[in-house]
């Protein structure tokens, strides 16, 4: 997910993922969305959480040996702090509403993909710019839960 659009979507065909997969979608899905939205890995900040795959030694080498700039120290537990959890909420809002449940992991997803692709630019702008209402409603409540 960007400022500029939701990027791709990416399967992960036998459902595991690890460091090294992670380490690939990086260098594929992402590297494409970035692409795809002119952006420049030198001035773009990426977001992840304290997932394991997320911060392994090996996925913070390839951080910095394709010169990605990353937060590096995220407070865990912050769902609230990351835009990509509300569109995912959102996403499964969307797959909620079908009638009849996918007949199969290729049925759900043909959905998923078609619902990620409607999320357009202002959806995904929408979730960015709510961060400084999130940041200040967690330092208010001092770390706790919030409503956001």
């Amino acid at each position: 997910m960007t400022y500029e659009g939701p990027g791709y979507a990416c399967q992960i065909y036998d459902g595991t993922m690890n460091s090294d997969l992670y380490q690939h979608i990086l260098d594929t899905t992402l590297r494409e969305t970035m692409e795809y939205y002119n952006m420049d890995w030198s001035t773009a900040y990426f977001q992840h959480d304290g997932d394991p795959k997320h911060r392994s030694k090996s996925t913070v080498q390839w951080l910095k040996a394709n010169g990605v700039n990353y937060i590096d120290d995220w407070p865990a537990q912050s769902p609230d702090l990351n835009p990509i959890e509300h569109l995912w909420h959102h996403l499964k809002l969307k797959l909620s509403l079908y009638d009849k449940k996918a007949k199969g992991v290729h049925e759900l997803w043909e959905r998923v993909e078609k619902e990620w692709n409607s999320f357009d630019k202002e959806v995904c702008r929408r979730y960015f710019d709510t961060m400084p209402a999130r940041i200040k409603a967690v330092i208010d409540a001092k770390g706790g839960s919030t409503r956001c």
